[in-house]
This record gives C-alpha cells, structure tokens and sequence, in this order.
C-alpha cells in the first residue's frame, strides 16, 4: 500500500476549496493521508531568484483553520495533516509534489487575473511536479458535443499511439478501478490526410481511412493489454476517433470523472519540462478534473 499522502494546495479560494473536498475524497479511495498545504507568498519572496520554502510562523494560519473547520463535521475522513510554507507558490508545490501520490489544486487561486481559465501555479504544478497532478476547474464550464452513451462513473484517459505512455494508462486503469468507473480510452489519429502533389497544391493521398482507423485501434488494444490483465474489474472501451485529440477529449469530458492526460516526453533538443499543446487545451476547457502525469521514468 502506498501510504504517501494526498496533498490538497490551498489558499483560501473557493477554487481551492473545491479541489480540497476532491483531495479528501481521493485521500479515502486510496486510504492514503490527506496533507492540507497554504504556501503564504509576501513581497520578499516575490522575486524571480527566491524559491525559498520555509517553517510557519509563530502565528497561526487563517486560511487553514478556515479548512480546519470545514473538515471538522467531515465523516471518517483520512488522517489530516496541515502545512503553512512560505515562498513562491509555482515553485514550492511542485517540491512538495515529489513527497505525493497525487498533488490537487484548484484552476485558479486567488490572485491573477479574473478572466484566466487557468491560473500561473496550477500551469506550474502540472508541469513540473514529480506526481501526477489533478486540476479541477470551476463549475459550468461549456463543451460542445454529445454526452456519454451510456450513463454511469466513467474516467477518459488520451493514448497516443505513436508514443504512449504506461503512467498514464496506469494512473487511468487504477483511477477507474477506485471508482467503479469504465474506462473511455481515446486514440485520435490525424484525419483527413494531405500531401504535397506540386507546388502550392494539396491533394488527399491514397489512404483508406478506415483501414488507419482499425489499425489505430488496434495498436491501442494492444498497449491497454496488460492493464486489462491487472484490472480485470475495469471496462476499458477503445475509440479510434479522426482528428484533433484535444477537441475529442474536451468533448469526452463532459459528465466525466476525471480526464487523464500524459504531460510530455523531455526531448534531445528540449529537454526542459513542458506541456504538449493537447495537455495544455484540455486543462484550459475540460469540464471535468484533469489529471496531469508526469512521463514514467527512462529504462535503465
């Protein structure tokens, strides 16, 4: 049993709020402890060059004894720690993710501009953080499409197939599991096809695309063998859908549990941490909690 915690960032904002009560209830599928963090960030250690994390002071924390509260008439909640930090909130919750299962916070916080859909720590945190980090977004966000077939838990997870990776299926198939969820994998493939004929002119190429289609969905088939083995109880349905992935899994998201999404490979030529531009469109307009994984770790 993994038994490290749960950490739910907090602030004081109804954002944050809302991203405690799912920490807690993720603190009870997993039996893990809940640690309830408020980085407190003052003019000092607002410059660029401090990334500074240090002990509360000696004064006790409004913002978490606002949380104390809030949990106190809580039935059978997890253990509960509580953290008061100082320092730069971007910099000081991906550290403290490395200590996580699952780092939880809120879209927004309670600076930054009211327009944003997506505040600067929560950017930060899923892309740097050595867990998987989840994202949930206020309420009412609007997608286009149709809502699930069938009704019922249901997790969404994105497989590339060209390069997937195993965290993110694994995060997915257990997150499906602890809630008695199917599982809706989605493998998007380019579609429709051009080449280059003369210039200036694009043409269709010669590809049939239903046989790209069947051979997309059954490269997923195969990566999502094995976890079906280990979660024999998890429902795994495959969709091998055209185009763009990031409208596929925004629609998908919609009455959804929680979207998983991969955060990104570091590359040869890149090999700071960064977010694809899919991981990034679906943290700006999933409906749903978004969880961000970080790539497993290279062979050895």
């Amino acid at each position: 049993m993994n038994t490290a915690p749960v950490i739910a960032a907090v602030d004081g904002s109804a954002d944050s709020l809302r991203a405690l009560d799912w920490a807690l209830e993720a603190a009870r599928r997993r039996a893990a402890p809940l640690r309830v963090v408020h980085v407190r960030q003052y003019a000092a250690w607002g410059q660029a060059d401090v990334l500074v994390a240090g002990p509360p002071e000696a004064e006790g924390d409004p913002v978490l004894d606002e949380v104390r509260g809030r949990l106190a008439d809580r039935a059978g909640p997890p253990a509960v720690e509580y953290l008061t930090v100082e320092g730069v909130p971007g910099a000081v919750l991906p550290e403290l993710g490395s200590e996580a299962q699952l780092l939880v916070l809120g879209s927004r916080g309670r600076g930054g501009f009211a327009g944003l859909l997506l505040g600067s720590n929560g950017l930060a945190a899923a892309r740097d953080a050595e867990c998987p980090v989840v994202v949930v977004p206020r309420p009412g966000r609007e997608v286009h499409g149709e809502g699930p077939a069938e009704p019922g838990a249901r997790v969404v997870v994105g497989l590339h197939v060209d390069s997937p990776d195993e965290s993110v299926l694994a995060l997915a198939f257990a997150e499906a599991a602890l809630r008695d969820a199917r599982l809706q994998v989605i493998a998007a493939y380019p579609w429709p096809v051009q080449t280059w004929s003369a210039p200036g002119q694009l043409v269709p190429p010669p590809i049939d695309q239903d046989a790209v289609a069947n051979e997309t969905r059954a490269l997923a088939e195969g990566f999502l063998a094995p976890h079906r083995e280990r979660h024999p109880q998890v429902r795994a349905d495959a969709e091998a859908l055209p185009g763009d992935a990031a409208g596929h899994l925004v629609a998908a998201s919609k009455d959804a549990d929680l979207v998983v999404v991969g955060r990104h490979r570091r590359r040869l030529l890149a090999p700071a941490r960064m977010m694809g531009s899919v991981t990034q469109a679906v943290l700006l307009h999933a409906a749903s909690p978004i969880a961000v994984v970080p790539p497993a770790p290279p062979q050895e």
